[in-house]
């Protein structure tokens, strides 16, 4: 087990030493410009001075995560944080079908963290930004009385014709998704018990051998901004279209409300990687109950029209898993052997059993 205290290692900096533009400098020192035709300014003034490309719509996300509610640093390293934090917002451009630019971030923290530990969660956002080619231009730090909390503002743009919304599905359009489901929720699972067994006995070791996928689907998960780049290659502009993070029966659901039509979903359809399966025969749960409420798996939820077909079906990376319906037949599940079962949201929800 991984604790966060730890990673400030034997040199540890106070964070009251730099103050809040001295910190500011340190995080955000040599940031490279990935987009300099529309980054006209980044980091350094009271605003970055960002352009629209002509002919293009821009697409703005947000999101928020809080320590001890999105993530636990028991478990979770501040590099892979980072990351994470970036990525899962990057995926959200990906949801409409466009291209991110742009984030910038909001870091509230205690001082239970060190200036090294913050250089090392910076460190996993300076990654993925580069990995995806996108531009850190700004944000703010302020402090926190108790623990962390990462804002995230994504800045993308799409063609005007080309944007992607949750309304547009139509009856008999096919019910697409990218990669597998479940993933990220197995690896939760894992690192879950194994925290409770380090809290138990704090001299054991984490066993997650065999496990690497699904504890990296949880912990660094990656934004399918490349099945963007694949519809476009084969000429398919997907008619509805969201990610996949709060599990794919809620994902249906919002497909389904937001056009007005019903769903037939393919339980033997549904991807699911083995080593998921694998994970999951631990905690004795089906694998299509993971991929249906488990949430975090950030793959991609679509749908195209039926003369698409021919254009997709090759893809390894696209299942074909159900088709939309009138609305008045409502949205269900259909097993291989047995009754139709009504979809239903069970994944995360924001507010549910919380305390204040």
């Amino acid at each position: 087990m991984e604790n966060f205290e730890n990673k400030s290692g034997e040199n540890r900096t106070e964070l009251e030493n730099l103050g809040e533009f001295g910190l500011i400098e340190r995080l955000t020192k040599d940031l490279p410009v990935h987009h300099p035709e529309s980054t006209l300014k980044g980091v350094g003034d009271d605003a970055a001075v960002l352009q629209i490309p002509e002919g293009h719509v821009q697409l703005v996300s947000k999101d928020l995560l809080m320590e001890g509610v999105h993530f636990d640093m028991t478990y979770c390293p501040l590099k892979h944080l980072g990351y994470k934090a970036i990525a899962v917002n990057l995926s959200d451009i990906a949801a409409m079908n466009g291209k991110p630019l742009q984030v910038l971030v909001g870091l509230a923290v205690s001082n239970r963290y060190s200036v090294e530990a913050l250089e090392e969660l910076y460190a996993g956002m300076k990654l993925c930004c580069d990995r995806y080619g996108v531009d850190l231009v700004g944000g703010d730090t302020v402090s926190s009385r108790s623990g962390m909390a990462i804002s995230v503002t994504v800045l993308g743009s799409a063609p005007r014709n080309k944007v992607c919304y949750r309304s547009g599905a139509k009856e008999n359009d096919l019910l697409c998704v990218s990669g597998d489901l479940g993933a990220a929720y197995a690896g939760l699972l894992l690192l879950e018990r194994e925290k409770r067994e380090f809290l138990a006995n704090p001299n054991i070791q984490p066993d997650f051998k065999d496990f690497s996928y699904v504890l990296e689907r949880q912990l660094k998960p990656e934004p399918r901004l490349d099945i963007v780049d694949l519809l476009a290659k084969l000429d398919v502009k997907p008619t509805a279209m969201m990610d996949v993070s709060d599990g794919l029966a809620s994902e249906i659901l919002h497909i389904a409300k937001a056009s007005e039509c019903g769903c037939m979903l393919y339980q033997s359809k549904i991807p699911v990687d083995m080593e998921t399966c694998k994970a999951l025969e631990a905690f004795k749960i089906l694998p299509e109950t993971a991929a249906l409420s488990g949430g975090e798996d950030y793959e991609l939820l679509f749908t195209v029209a039926q003369s698409d077909y021919e254009k997709i079906k090759d893809c390894r990376e696209i299942r074909v898993i159900g088709h939309m319906v009138e609305k008045a037949q409502g949205c269900y599940m259909v097993p291989e052997n047995g009754s139709l079962i009504e979809l239903r949201a069970q994944g995360w929800q924001a507010f549910a059993n919380r305390v204040e």
